[in-house]
């Protein structure tokens, strides 16, 4: 079951359905009158067309509204860090960034899942020996990322850490990425 975060305002809530809570509400004021809920049914949308009134509805509108922008965001969840690093691409990731230009220039026109299927048949048609400079690739780019990772870390553990050096790790590993494209390209 999801959690749900108590600070969130509550959903606002349609015309109609402000139309019935105020119609529930009537019968409550006068105690003689007992609540037929199958009448109550049946008169409740009859009486919501003839009426015109909408105020209560458009004044939830902006309660909710405004409790939102005090609230932040929609979702609510935590921010992620601008810096942190992502995961590197597999060897079928960087296969698919060599073959996929060449692909839609070849087929024009063609659709983003027959390109996928393309690529998966071109993985799948290559020999071991024919991925393994992908795998190679896609091994070292992981473990300079865990490196790098562990530099990010280690910055960030402490309160005061200093955001150039994250800056120096990112031109580092930069650095590192185009001399694994040349050595690569070499081996070809």
């Amino acid at each position: 079951m999801a959690k749900v975060d108590p600070r969130k305002p509550k959903g606002k809530m349609s015309t109609y359905a402000f139309f019935v809570q105020t119609c529930r509400e009537e019968p409550k004021k006068n105690p003689e009158v007992p609540l037929n809920s199958a009448e109550f049914s049946k008169t409740c949308p009859e009486r919501w067309k003839t009426s015109k009134s909408n105020e209560m509805a458009k004044a939830n509108k902006v309660r909710y509204d405004r409790e939102m922008k005090d609230y932040g965001s929609v979702k609510g969840g935590k921010k992620e860090d601008p810096n942190a690093f992502k995961t590197p691409p597999s060897g079928f990731f960087l296969l698919c960034s060599e073959f996929c230009p060449k692909i839609r220039s070849t087929n024009s026109g063609i659709s983003t899942g027959d390109v996928a299927k393309k690529l998966g048949e071109i993985w799948n048609n290559l020999s071991d020996s024919e991925k393994q400079p992908y795998i190679t690739k896609a091994a070292e780019l992981k473990e300079t990322e865990e490196k790098d990772v562990a530099d990010y870390v280690s910055l960030r553990g402490s309160v005061t850490a200093p955001r150039v050096p994250l800056k120096l790790l990112k031109r580092r590993r930069k650095r590192k990425m185009r001399k694994l494209c040349l050595l690569v390209n070499s081996l070809e």
